[in-house]
This record gives C-alpha cells, sequence and structure tokens, in this order.
C-alpha cells in the first residue's frame, strides 16, 4: 500500500510499503466531492488546485497531532488508472482500515462552530456519511475513529457517538463495539446497506466484500445485479467447503 508522508515540509509525498513491513498510519473516511485530490495531483504536485486539498490537510494535521509519520487517503494512495491496482485495493479495503492505528472522518455537511451539541447531533445523524456504501465498511472495520465537523471540531469518537451511529445506521450496538462480523447472520449484514447508495451501481455489491470476508475482482460494467451474482457465487463457494469440511453449513469465517 502506499501512504503519505507528514514529514514534508511543502507538499506531500507518496511512499510504498509491502507485506509486513508498513508503518504505524492513520487514515482518512469521508464522502467525495466532484473536486478530489488524486495520485496524479500527488506525482505532479498540483495537489494544491483541487478543492479536496482541504482534507488532505485536515488529515495531515491530525496525523502530525498523534504523532503519526504516515496516513492515508483513498483518493489520492491509489492510482485508479490502474484496474488491477485498483481491484487490489478494493479487495484489500476493509483490511487497510481494519489495521490503522485511528481512523478520522470529515463530515463535509457537519457543522459545529456555532451550534449547540443538540443541534449538530442532528445534523450528524443526517450527515450523508451515513448513506454512502463505501463508508459502511470503514465504520465497522476501524477499532479507533474520530468524528469531525467540516469546520474541523472534534466530535466525538466511535464509542462516545455509538448511541447516535446506532440511530442514524441501524447497526446494533454489539457490532459497532467491534462484536466479530461473522456472528452477524448475512441477511442482518446486507440489512446494513438498505439505505445506502454508491455512485457506480457494481459497487453496491463491491462494498461488501470486506464486510462479508470474501474477495472477487471487479468487472466495471457488469451491472449490479450481476456483480451480486458473483459475491453471492463466492459465499456459496466458501459455505461448500465448510460443508464438506464439518459436515454442515456454518458462517463462522465470512
Amino acid at each position: 500500500m502506499r501512504l503519505l508522508s507528514t514529514n514534508i515540509d511543502d507538499g506531500f509525498k507518496l511512499k510504498s510499503f509491502i507485506g509486513n513491513k508498513i508503518p504505524k498510519y492513520s487514515i482518512l473516511s469521508h464522502t467525495w466531492g466532484s473536486d478530489e485530490v488524486t495520485f496524479q495531483d500527488i506525482e505532479n504536485r498540483t495537489e494544491k488546485s483541487k478543492d479536496g486539498y482541504s482534507k488532505v490537510q485536515f488529515c495531515r494535521e491530525r496525523a502530525e497531532q498523534d504523532q503519526f509519520e504516515y496516513f492515508w487517503i483513498d483518493s489520492c494512495c491509489i492510482d485508479k488508472t490502474s484496474s488491477s491496482e485498483l481491484s487490489e485495493s478494493i479487495n484489500s479495503m476493509f483490511r487497510w482500515y481494519q489495521r490503522a492505528e485511528k481512523c478520522y472522518v470529515y463530515l463535509s455537511d457537519v457543522s459545529a462552530s456555532h451550534y449547540s451539541q443538540s443541534h449538530w447531533e442532528t445534523t450528524f445523524k443526517q450527515s450523508k456519511w451515513f448513506k454512502r456504501g463505501w463508508t459502511l465498511q470503514e465504520l465497522l472495520a476501524s477499532q479507533s475513529i474520530e468524528f469531525y465537523s467540516y469546520d474541523n471540531i472534534k466530535l466525538g469518537n466511535k464509542n462516545s457517538l455509538e448511541q447516535q451511529i446506532h440511530e442514524a445506521t441501524g447497526i446494533p450496538i454489539e457490532a459497532l463495539q467491534g462484536k466479530p462480523l461473522y456472528q452477524f447472520t448475512f441477511d442482518e449484514r446486507l440489512s446494513w446497506m438498505a439505505n445506502r447508495e454508491t455512485t457506480i451501481e457494481e459497487d453496491f455489491a463491491y462494498c461488501l466484500l470486506g464486510i462479508l470476508n470474501v474477495h472477487m475482482p471487479q468487472l466495471y460494467g457488469e451491472g449490479v445485479e450481476n456483480a451480486f451474482i458473483r459475491l453471492i457465487g463466492e459465499i456459496n463457494n466458501r459455505l461448500s467447503i465448510y460443508k464438506n469440511q464439518s459436515g454442515k453449513y456454518i458462517l463462522q469465517n465470512l
């Protein structure tokens, strides 16, 4: 995986790490805008011209404050012009959030600087971050999450806001507290996606890979129905293996 370094005086630098040599890092969770900083922007040093630059700066400041030398952002740490790299990254995404020391959630539609807690709690629960497909796995995978308004005010963490998150998503408190996902049924986990959406239709299936602990290549253009057919096929293949070994179907490792 590639990480951004905080030890750069002007601009940002990407560094690649392999296997178990990945250092401690923090990670950003956000909803995408129309002008995000890309991998090419970092490489060409044009990141400051993008509207999304403020989020990169935000993550860098939080990482430096928490004494992390490296941080990761999906919009600019993945070369999305490479289909093979994109597919590998999507299959690794859940694990990357799971292994992060801390996840910063940037809520672009929540302000707290001039409002009471009761007011921002209402907008917090209505945030589009709770309506996007990809942020579901980021919420479930990350062990330590801090939520920030777009005016850089810390609203709380995954523990202190668990009731509000439960009300916004319908996800059981136990899942938010780290109960292993395999202890929830397939239907339960699918239900957490019910009111979410993705910009690309196939991503509605692909963003569930980590939550269901399956891996498969991405075929953009296949349509969401075909993507789900392949997803169910991968699950059935896993279940068949466990049936042959134990004599019954189990979801323990899904």
